[in-house]
């Protein structure tokens, strides 16, 4: 199931974006699931906590995929 998550400004950071969407409960949480390379960003692992995701760009962790749109 993808779900869209509204960008506010040029970009969100990834950890941001992890406990923004209520995929984590924590940076601490966020953090760890991103060094493990257990998320992915547009099809590929990324292991940059604060990774610059923009709009466009979909992520996917824990079987959750979110897609970046821009802010109404």
């Amino acid at each position: 199931m993808t779900t869209t998550f509204a960008v506010r400004g040029d970009y969100i950071q990834l950890d941001q974006l992890l406990k923004a969407a209520n995929l984590v409960s924590s940076g601490g949480e966020a953090h760890a699931a991103v060094e493990a390379g257990m998320v992915r960003v547009d099809g590929r692992a990324e292991t940059r906590k604060r990774a610059k995701l923009r709009v466009g760009q979909r992520v996917l962790f824990n079987g959750e995929e979110i897609a970046l749109v821009a802010e109404a």
